[in-house]
């Protein structure tokens, strides 16, 4: 078979994605490998636009959504895999070529729920998101060195980063008989260190709510209770639209608010939550259900006063945090993928 006839059968392309080259397998509707090609980054896509329009699986990973797109435009239906849907598809010994095999497999499966690909705007987003965490992280670490430190020395604070900024000042300045001349120096960097992360996490979170605002999605999200501007814009950068989630039920397991399965023959075995999918996503759900409940005076208004009162009479306070961010999760997702504000009226009847 020449080359040209070749291109002309390939139904299903599977892709192994590099930071300058590429692999990829293009078989045709029986399944035949019928073209093994390894191409710079620069030629894929002008590679690809030769070829009829056909399936093109990919890994989702750094990159990916980007050449997606690049290939999308080309006409090419793009789908991006999780890797770990991949993984079963690889046969014998690894290398970029079976890696790519696997891929065409996996992406012809009906069953398979590929990742939607995201756009420019929603990557900037996830990007700020990010940066923040991270940055939040790194506050966190230099806030628990300094209890470290002054702990060593015999000084104990109370709990929360606000009574150990208040408390810093006085300490630095009157306890000198426990505190070295060089251990005050070295707190007042860390210090210097914590009110510089402040300003960039404070930078960060009005680009963010800047960016929120002007969105009608997260505008529409920020209107469901315990929800606010950070969570609504980390789900939309997550999933966009909702539409890879046929209802709210399978975007609250995607984000690991389920109870673990572990069920065999006739017997349905429930563990603890699932923790799978969005990590920093689950995170914001569960902090908004914590809020709420700390806040029973306006669950009535919220629309499901009357369940959380029954479900608070027989659950513990943690399987009622799971439950509420599970049903808050939910809402979410018909909120986003309808394209309707939250109405209370409606989620009292439905409670």
């Amino acid at each position: 078979m020449t080359h040209q006839t070749a291109s002309e059968c390939v139904a299903t392309i599977g892709i192994d994605l590099g930071k300058n080259t590429f692999h990829f397998i293009g078989m045709d509707a029986r399944g035949r490998i019928v073209l093994r090609r390894k191409v710079s980054r620069g030629q894929l896509q002008s590679c690809l636009a030769n070829l009829p329009v056909c399936l093109i699986g990919m890994e989702a990973c750094a990159g990916a959504h980007h050449v997606g797109r690049q290939l999308a435009a080309l006409g090419h239906d793009v789908r991006l895999l999780p890797a770990q849907y991949v993984k079963p598809f690889l046969k014998g010994h690894k290398n970029d070529y079976r890696d790519a095999e696997a891929i065409a497999e996996a992406v012809q499966r009906p069953t398979m729920r590929p990742v939607p690909l995201k756009s420019a705007e929603q990557l900037d987003l996830q990007a700020l998101h990010r940066v923040r965490r991270r940055l939040i992280g790194q506050r966190t670490a230099v806030i628990n060195q300094i209890r470290g430190f002054l702990l060593e020395c015999g000084i104990a604070v109370r709990q929360g980063p606000a009574g150990l900024r208040e408390a810093l000042p006085a300490l630095l300045a009157q306890r000198t008989d426990v505190l070295s001349p060089r251990m005050i120096h070295l707190i007042e960097d860390l210090a210097a260190d914590w009110h510089g992360l402040d300003e960039r996490i404070e930078t960060l979170t009005r680009d963010i709510t800047a960016l929120a605002r002007q969105d009608a999605s997260c505008r529409r999200l920020m209107g469901i209770p315990g929800v606010g501007v950070i969570t609504a814009s980390a789900m939309v950068a997550a999933v966009g639209t909702g539409a890879a989630f046929a209802k709210g039920r399978d975007f609250a397991a995607w984000l690991g608010l389920v109870p673990k399965q572990i069920s065999t023959g006739d017997r349905t075995i429930l563990g603890g939550l699932s923790k799978r999918g969005n990590r920093y996503l689950r995170t914001l759900f569960v902090s908004g259900a914590q809020a709420l409940l700390q806040r029973p005076r306006y669950w009535d208004g919220h629309g499901f006063g009357r369940w959380l009162q029954a479900a608070g009479a027989r659950l513990h306070r943690n399987v009622l945090t799971a439950a509420l961010a599970n049903k808050l999760a939910r809402i979410a997702w018909g909120v986003l993928y309808r394209g309707r504000d939250y109405e209370a009226e409606y989620a009292t009847r439905t409670a």
